[in-house]
């Protein structure tokens, strides 16, 4: 097939998911890719509401991009995850948190406002029943033919892969998590 035999589409979804590292750093790659497109950009960030690396960056390039870019940090901290579980939150705060996070993706995914929206850790909030598979369905269905989505985290709903454009699994071949070591700063978070 020749290269003009190809087309295009206004706007793509596209997945991040599996149990591998790096589903955020290329959210975050994609977004400097997008702004430096020109794109108006939404970064919703569901669980981590700690200050981890994305965060500062992101609000460090705020000033220079100003309304092009819509930063969202929601989320209560990791649900139902072991020793690293938030456990000064209860089950209804992180739902009400994720409730509220997925509300603004939902409002910057519909309103055509931005070329791209970004869903941070989305999937794990739907697989921990913080938000529903029908509001995950919803948020695909009900975006803005042009604005692109971007949903990542462990556990994308393998039914819903026929609505997506792009979807890539990162698969953990080794971490050191796995031999008791702490995540790296700058390297993991």
């Amino acid at each position: 097939m020749a290269f003009e035999d190809y087309k295009t589409k206004d706007a793509v979804v596209l997945v991040y998911t599996g149990e591998g590292k790096g589903k955020t750093s290329a959210s975050v790659g994609l977004l400097a890719r997008s702004l430096g497109n020109g794109w108006k950009a939404a970064y919703i960030q569901f669980i981590k509401h700690w200050e981890v690396g994305e965060h500062r960056f992101i609000n460090q390039i705020q000033p220079v991009f100003k309304s092009k870019l819509l930063f969202y940090k929601g989320g209560k901290g990791f649900y139902n995850a072991g020793d690293l579980s938030a456990k000064d939150v209860s089950e209804k705060e992180h739902k009400q948190a994720a409730r509220k996070t997925y509300d603004k993706a939902y409002q910057a995914a519909t309103s055509g406002k931005f070329d791209i929206v970004i869903c941070d850790e989305i999937n794990n909030a739907v697989h921990h029943k913080l938000i529903t598979k029908a509001d995950l369905k919803k948020l695909i269905k009900d975006r803005s033919p042009k604005t692109s989505l971007c949903l990542t985290g462990r556990n994308f709903p393998k039914e819903f892969l026929p609505m997506v454009d792009i979807a890539t699994n990162m698969t953990k071949i080794k971490h050191h998590f796995d031999e008791k070591f702490l995540a790296n700063k700058g390297i993991d978070f």
